[in-house]
């Protein structure tokens, strides 16, 4: 009836020639194992397109402030509407960006405020701490000051002429450190211990504008604690020079702003008043909290911002992050939250008939909220919009009208659509996704015995409360709970206090420089030049992309970036070596057949046959264990998901023994057939004699642990608490656990 999104060809990265029609105004989930190719066609293809074509329609000094996109392999994209990409990328940002900035709640609040507020300010403006009207002067409205850390700037044993000014720059016969030396102020051979006040409060505060002749030069004298402030840009950590913030941190801490007492704003905007509740204290407030209070006040005045403002706090609430505030900072989010806050700002949008497109929106969502989410999609498609979907979630692929299941496996092995139609027809497909959907991991039965117990006493991080909690050794432990219920905060912030030796497997990367890849990450990359350079009895060296083997003009990286000025760099395949890196002097010289630039161009479970060398093959067949056997060799770092990431950590601890690992959320980006790899992963680790905790909502991950903690009972300042330890099967029956009545209902499904 709308028609549909018709894409002839497409061969972007994997993808093998695909050819399909998306209908519009439909709800369509991308599902498929990691590595098929769902990515390539929704986001590398279908979005990548349509944010060119939008792009192109700006002037070229507008294009240099926006991302660039280059146009997709494929023969043709048809019917393509605009692309509202709303991604798993966190917020990051600023100390002044915030939930509230970020959803607009901010401003809706500050109009709210400036209208009903007592004693009544005026503009918007007065409550806003990044407008001078309404900020803190002392903390320049970020809520906190610098706190200098004095042992780190003098030593009080040591006299100038020893080094008792500690700052990098203040060495011995620096320039700077003669200012203090040559002020005449001082005795230079003097201890600082031994200075009386009067001295000691000149070489640290002293700054009434006095001249001391330096060189020939009349100079302004400045203490100690001035000029590190003013030369270090400690207001604002964010104005810190990426050079001097290692020095900042040794240097500064962060504390409470002692004026605002954190809340950012002067005192006139803190004394200004709703209900009793200053600005501040609702921005302090747990969204689902300050949503129930935004209700209650009459004033048919302002009743439209207020009914707005009350429906975007409601929208937080559906969509699972009732236990945020307003005022948490943008840059501390996770990916899904961050991802979930960027589809609030759609929910109350006007547009209609365009394309949403969801990187896995469930994401860090217990199951009793992914229902509530899939809601919020039938509410966009119902506007008249078409919804594209990359899940992996049964509950998520059960709203859609129309599913693409890409496969058959992963790598060079995927690329194809294997399936296309819908829900009920994806169920008898006979496809890797088709036989799992209704296929679960049954309840662990008979656990593991534990070697011992890790034990966290009187937890308050965060919203625990009060929380003590045994967790056993040498056996594989599932920390679960609503979002926001404090599994993070229990096992990611107190657990390595309590004990330092904790391994937390998470999903950052160096990020790396256009070079990094998987040889490179693993290590395994100077074993194979070896290898090559025995084979062929020359230098190691002519097999790095980095050396005298490179090719010259591309320098070993296979592709030229040409510099447009204001543009983004043009990138093309280098003409000389088209693309393999090497000269052909290097390229001649080969190994079993192949040479460096096949190896850069292999699959890891290629690779695994290929490898004989055992310190090779040993670091690949970790790699494909951990189901990344569809990577090459030579894939950049820079295009792994977190997901991904995760896993490829993982792989270098297979084969150790006796640790105690956290992972937390491990199952993101993952196919449930690559779910049930993790867990034998998780089985291995633990049989080897370590302990495995897993911070998880996967269902089938907490069936086939040994040991379940459920947190809860809800997020927030709900939450806290443990709900439930036991065995998995005990788990189902208990009454009060939204995790528990969740498996109950599957296992009666």
């Amino acid at each position: 009836m709308y028609g549909s999104i018709k894409i002839r060809g497409a061969r972007e990265n994997n993808l093998k020639n695909v050819s399909l029609d998306i209908p519009k105004r439909k709800i369509t989930v991308f599902t498929g194992v990691s590595g098929s190719g769902k990515s390539s066609l929704v986001f590398g293809t279908i979005a990548a397109e349509s944010q060119r074509l939008i792009n192109e329609t700006y002037p070229a000094f507008v294009q240099q402030f926006m991302p660039h996109y280059g146009q997709p392999d494929a023969e043709s994209l048809e019917n393509i509407s605009a692309a509202i990409i709303v991604d798993q990328q966190r917020l990051g940002g600023n100390s002044r960006s915030t939930v509230a900035t970020v959803t607009d709640a901010a401003q809706m609040l500050r109009v709210v405020f400036s209208r009903l507020a007592e004693p009544h300010l005026g503009s918007p403006g007065f409550y806003s701490y990044n407008d001078p009207r309404g900020l803190c002067s002392e903390c320049e409205g970020i809520g906190q000051v610098a706190s200098m850390d004095m042992d780190a700037v003098i030593d009080k044993s040591k006299s100038l002429n020893e080094g008792a000014i500690l700052p990098k720059d203040y060495a011995v016969d620096s320039w700077y450190w003669a200012i203090y030396a040559r002020s005449g102020f001082f005795d230079v051979d003097k201890k600082l211990s031994k200075y009386t006040k009067e001295e000691m409060e000149k070489l640290l505060h002293l700054d009434d504008g006095r001249k001391i002749k330096l060189d020939k030069m009349n100079l302004t004298y400045e203490g100690l604690v001035p000029k590190l402030r003013r030369t270090l840009g400690a207001k604002d950590p964010e104005t810190v020079q990426p050079h001097v913030r290692a020095e900042y941190e040794r240097i500064f801490t962060r504390a409470t702003c002692p004026s605002c007492k954190g809340g950012r704003l002067n005192q006139a905007a803190l004394g200004s008043h709703i209900q009793g509740k200053s600005i501040a204290e609702c921005s302090a407030m747990q969204v689902s909290d300050l949503a129930a209070f935004v209700r209650k006040i009459a004033a048919p005045s302002v009743g439209p911002m207020l009914e707005a403002l009350a429906h975007r706090l409601d929208n937080l609430v559906t969509i699972g992050l009732g236990y945020l505030s307003l005022d948490r900072e943008s840059s501390t989010l996770s990916g899904g939250e961050s991802q979930r806050v960027k589809m609030v700002r759609h929910l109350g949008s006007s547009l209609t008939d365009v394309t949403y497109i969801f990187d896995e929106p469930s994401v860090g969502l217990h199951p009793h909220d992914v229902g509530r989410l899939a809601g919020l999609m039938q509410q966009l498609r119902d506007k008249g919009n078409t919804v594209l979907i990359v899940e992996h979630k049964p509950d998520m692929i059960a709203i859609a009208d129309h599913v693409v299941d890409m496969g058959p496996k992963a790598g060079n092995k995927g690329g194809q659509v294997v399936f296309e139609g819908t829900y009920e027809g994806l169920l008898t497909s006979g496809t890797l996704t088709g036989n799992h959907m209704k296929k679960h991991q049954p309840l662990k039965t008979t656990p593991r015995k534990p070697t011992g117990q890790l034990q966290i006493k009187g937890a308050r991080l965060n919203n625990l409360q009060d929380l003590s909690v045994s967790i056993p050794r040498g056996v594989l432990t599932v920390v679960t709970g609503v979002a926001g219920s404090g599994k993070s905060s229990l096992i990611q912030g107190c657990l390595p206090k309590a004990y330092p030796e904790t391994i937390i497997i998470d999903q950052n990367l160096a990020r790396g420089s256009r070079r990094s890849n998987t040889a490179t990450y693993t290590g395994i990359l100077d074993n194979v030049r070896k290898a090559f350079a025995k084979a062929n009895k020359v230098d190691a060296a002519l097999f790095s992309a980095n050396s005298k083997g490179a090719c010259p003009d591309c320098s070993g990286l296979g592709v030229i970036y040409t510099d447009l000025a204001h543009l983004d760099p043009m990138v093309t395949v280098c003409e000389t070596c088209e693309g393999k890196r090497f000269t052909e002097e290097v390229l001649a010289h080969r190994l079993r057949g192949k040479s460096i630039s096949d190896v850069y161009e292999m699959a890891v479970s290629d690779a695994v046959a290929f490898f004989t060398e055992p310190a090779i093959a040993k670091i690949l067949q970790g790699l494909d264990d951990v189901g990344l056997g569809y990577l090459t060799l030579g894939q950049p770092l820079s295009t792994l998901s977190g997901g991904e990431r995760q896993r490829l950590k993982l792989a270098a601890e297979l084969g150790r023994s006796g640790n105690i690992y956290v992972l937390d959320e491990p199952t993101t980006g993952l196919h449930m057939n690559d779910v049930d790899t993790l867990i034998g992963l998780f089985d291995r680790l633990v049989d080897a004699g370590s302990t495995v905790i897993v911070i998880e909502h996967n269902l089938d991950v907490v069936s086939r642990a040994d040991w379940v903690i459920d947190l809860g009972p809800g997020a927030g300042h709900e939450g806290g608490q443990v709900v439930f330890e036991g065995l998995p099967a005990q788990l189902a029956a208990h009454p009060r656990s939204l995790t528990g009545q969740h498996m109950a209902r599957r296992g009666k499904a």
